[in-house]
């Protein structure tokens, strides 16, 4: 999976946000507001990536248990599934 193309990555202060850009903004009038590991993952989705390519980014980077990555990357990539932001 990775994220769709026609959406823009902003940072303000310490929060990134996704915005359409283009013809798509008129379908997406949406702010999609990340922290610094939701940022960190969008940005590994520029490329296709499996889950499993995902927790192991997380985990390698963050000092987090393969656990607790696991869940909330599952967790996020369904937002991002929702909010119409990935290829999969």
């Amino acid at each position: 999976m990775k994220r769709k193309d026609g959406f823009m990555l902003r940072q303000f202060g310490d929060d990134y946000i996704v915005v359409a850009v283009g013809d798509g903004a008129e379908d997406f009038n949406k702010l999609i507001t990340l922290n610094s590991v939701g940022e960190f993952i969008y940005r590994e989705l520029e490329t296709d990536k499996t889950r499993e390519e995902l927790v192991k980014a997380v985990t390698d980077r963050y000092e987090v248990d393969r656990a607790l990555a696991e869940k909330d990357i599952d967790v996020f990539l369904e937002n991002l599934s929702k909010a119409g932001l990935l290829d999969e």
